[in-house]
């Protein structure tokens, strides 16, 4: 496998994003500018209860409202189901596969019934007169306790349970607990949130009966994948299915794969012979778009009387919800594996155990596994307090540093290629720790409480599992000499198109601006496994370097024979082939084209005409690890519960960066995700099931006014892949959080306040310390 040697130089520059032009001004094309002769619009009927038996759907009051076309209910769809399968899954589960509720509706907003009219008003108007009889059920709201519910969710998922995964016996460590110096655990709630993108889900399916294809224009993270779910659904060949992705308003995970409402308009579509569209409002979307983070642990460590860790165990619980959007264990079982992260654990353990719940289905948020760094940062720092020992100086006993990779933490994951100690003292150069600290006790002294927290994590990236294992790349030089990079996309605020465009040019040598990208249609791309699992950067560096490689050879080829010299003597540089030695014999890549499109008699006898080349990459590596360092300080106001974050930081080790502008745009944009999930967002539930923040003047989402300046160092270590590049797109939402949970914990420890639940709501935070006080009092 050959890659490029640095021909060209826009690999590590801060080019402009391409996409922001249309972005910024208002020209992008998102699922809701689509608008097709003779479309109609769906709305769906959704459940009021969060368990209920269906006894009768009655439509004749709403189907007899002008406008509306059809009305159907789990009668009417459901039978049309050939494989409802994601890719990732062997073989369908009828457990989690239901496009519409069947029997028994199992969350507030659970769709019973899909409603076809002229436009989204009557839609919605029809919508609310289908009447649904229900006989309430008893649901399982709480999870942490649903597994010992008689009452069941699915009724062949015993006690709720939706999967579980253990790493050795405890018993094998209960010994090296019982012996240790200092045997610290605190259990941490995290409460479910969402990524909550810019737009929410939508879809337009168009069926031809004629020719028996679907086309479909939705917002997802991967084209293809969708492409090969409706084609299961639907039981037709692929090659009859188009899906088509401009602009995305956001993914973060929860569009990676089509859920249950975009299957129900692709069979409605099919069933009415029509052309159909669905977008989701905002209270649609906070009821059913898929919930994450909602999970719980009891994280346990061993240290030594010097602070060494000598064992580590976490015990975890995660709500998976009603009907979990993709497989369960596929980032639930990671959280256990990685624990205890990045520092030098001799022995360690885990129990994972997944649940089911009457609630929304969970989905795979932007680092799924984050509650493996948020169990083991905020334990680590209770840890410090308790012995004694500056939370930073307990970390520097402990974390692991670039010269002791590869190793392989306890529960067998292998880390290489990374930089924990690195980024951590980075970071805190930045801060300048010491500094800090004697402001905080200044601070104190005058009655206003400060602190700082830091979450140093391994962040798995590019997993080459299944289908993501491989990545195609089609590049295509035109007659005129302009360049076309096709690739699968799924780009979804992620600059996939910028990267792919300075890839390309820096590979083939050409100027950036002659490059163009085509991405997002199933019809005209390569297979690919689009956006998800940090992977899109490094993954299409592959393809491209491949595809480009072999352009090049041919290029220079053609330049070598019209030169009548050695390919070993030509230079091609800036889109332009001279001979060493020689400047003034040239030709552009333009003349070159010329040739191989339209004088083929003029070429070599063994290179094929034309200048297109299609290639696919194959990751090398299981895992290739980036990491970072997270430090955030902030004041809290002891009498209203109010947090301000005054500084953060972040020192990053994603490899090499392709262009740092895209990389801190990913980095500052999860950060912000991770502030808001440990201070102010909340898909909070009733007791009854009902969900209680469906606007967002409940739920709350960090402003530009609560988030400081983010500031940024680099450390560059190039991972196993071409061109050394690492994922960047989770770790900012991985390690915020931690690092804000611990800043508000530091700033109350004087009150001996110690963290079990969130978000840190100023209500919350003013329980804390009320609960401190009292148990100050009580001792």
């Amino acid at each position: 496998m050959t890659f490029i040697d640095e021909p060209g130089n826009s690999v590590g520059a801060r080019i402009p994003r391409i996409e922001d032009a249309r972005l910024l001004t208002g020209t992008g094309t998102f699922v809701d500018d689509i608008s097709l002769p003779g479309m109609q619009h769906v709305c769906f009927v959704r459940s009021p209860y969060a368990r209920a038996r269906i006894l009768d759907v009655d439509i004749s009051e709403a189907l007899a409202i002008d406008g509306v076309t059809a009305i159907y209910d789990a009668g009417d769809l459901n039978s049309g189901v050939h494989e409802f399968r994601y890719t990732a899954e062997r073989v369908a589960d009828p457990l989690i596969r239901v496009p519409l509720a069947e029997g028994e509706v199992r969350f507030v907003g659970d769709p019973v019934a899909l409603v076809i009219a002229a436009d989204r008003y009557v839609a919605e108007d029809a919508a609310e007169r289908v009447l649904v009889d229900y006989e309430p059920l008893t649901p399982v709201i709480d999870y942490e306790t649903s597994y010992e519910n008689p009452e069941l969710v699915h009724a062949n998922a015993p006690c709720n349970l939706a999967g579980e995964l253990a790493g050795r016996p405890l018993s094998d460590l209960e010994s090296l607990f019982d012996s240790a110096a200092h045997d610290v655990e605190q259990t941490l709630h995290q409460q479910a949130h969402m990524p909550m993108p810019m737009e929410t889900r939508g879809v337009v399916a168009q069926w031809s009966a004629a020719a028996g294809d679907m086309t479909v224009w939705t917002s997802t993270q991967a084209p293809h994948e969708v492409r090969l779910v409706c084609a299961r659904v639907l039981g037709i060949d692929e090659h009859h299915v188009r899906v088509i992705v401009r602009d995305t308003g956001g993914g973060f995970g929860q569009k990676v794969v089509p859920q249950r409402e975009e299957i129900c308009v692709m069979l409605a579509a099919r069933k009415a012979g029509a052309t159909l569209k669905w977008i989701e409002d905002r209270q649609e979307h906070l009821m059913s778009a898929g919930m994450a983070r909602q999970e719980h642990g009891t994280g346990r460590f061993a240290f030594d009387a010097d602070g060494i860790i000598l064992a580590a165990d976490l015990e975890h619980v995660q709500n998976v919800g009603a009907y979990p959007i993709t497989p369960p264990m596929t980032a639930g079982g990671v959280v256990g594996m990685l624990f205890p992260g990045p520092y030098r654990i001799p022995d360690a353990t885990f129990r994972t155990k997944l649940v089911y719940s009457n609630t929304v289905g969970r989905g795979a948020y932007r680092g799924p596994w984050q509650f493996e760094s948020m169990a083991r940062e905020v334990v680590l720092d209770t840890a410090a307090r308790r012995l004694g020992i500056d939370p930073i100086e307990l970390r520097r006993r402990n974390l692991l540093r670039a010269d002791e990779l590869p190793i392989s933490n306890p529960n067998g994951m292998p880390y290489s290629d990374a930089t924990p100690r690195e980024t951590f003292e980075q970071a805190l150069d930045i801060l300048d720790y010491p500094a800090f600290r004697r402001e905080q006790h200044l601070a104190r002294q005058d009655g206003r409480y400060i602190g700082v927290g830091t979450c140093t994590y391994l962040e798995p990236t590019t997993g080459a599992t299944a289908y993501h294992a491989t990545e195609g790349a089609t590049i295509r030089i035109e007659p005129s000499g302009k360049v076309n990079v096709y690739v699968a996309g799924g780009s979804c605020g992620n600059s996939l198109e910028t990267t792919v465009v300075q890839l390309t040019a820096d590979a083939l040598g050409v100027e950036i601006g002659d490059v163009n990208t085509v991405q997002g249609d199933t019809a005209i791309t390569p297979f690919g496994a689009g956006t998800g699992g940090s992977r899109s950067g490094s993954m299409t560096a592959g393809a491209v370097a491949q595809a480009a490689g072999l352009l090049r050879e041919r290029i220079l080829a053609i330049a070598a024979h019209t030169f009548e010299v050695d390919p070993g003597d030509i230079e091609f540089r800036q889109g332009r082939a001279t001979v060493r030695g020689v400047p003034n014999r040239e030709l552009s890549l333009a003349d070159i084209a010329d040739i191989a499109y339209f004088q083929t008699l003029t070429l070599p006898p063994d290179l094929p005409s034309g200048l297109e080349v299609s290639e696919r990459y194959r990751a090398q590596s299981p895992l290739i690890w980036a990491n970072a360092t997270h430090v955030c300080t902030c004041a809290v106001d002891i009498e209203t519960g109010e947090v301000t974050l005054l500084r953060y930081i972040v020192s990053d080790d994603c490899g090499p960066m392709i262009n740092p502008n895209v990389v801190e745009g990913q980095i500052y944009g999860g950060t912000v995700q991770g502030i808001g999930g440990a201070l102010y967002e909340h898909l909070a539930y009733d007791d009854t099931g009902n969900p209680i923040t469906t606007t967002f003047m409940d739920y709350l989402l960090p402003t530009v006014h609560e988030v400081p300046v983010i500031e940024l160092g680099h450390i560059e270590t190039p991972g196993p892949g071409p061109g050394g590049y690492k994922g960047v797109g989770e770790g900012g939402a991985i390690g915020s959080a931690p690092a804000v949970v611990n800043a508000v914990a530091d700033a109350l420890a004087p009150f001996g306040v110690e963290v079990d639940h969130l978000p840190l709501s100023p209500s919350r935070i003013i329980d804390m310390l009320d609960a401190a006080r009292a148990q100050a009092v009580d001792r």
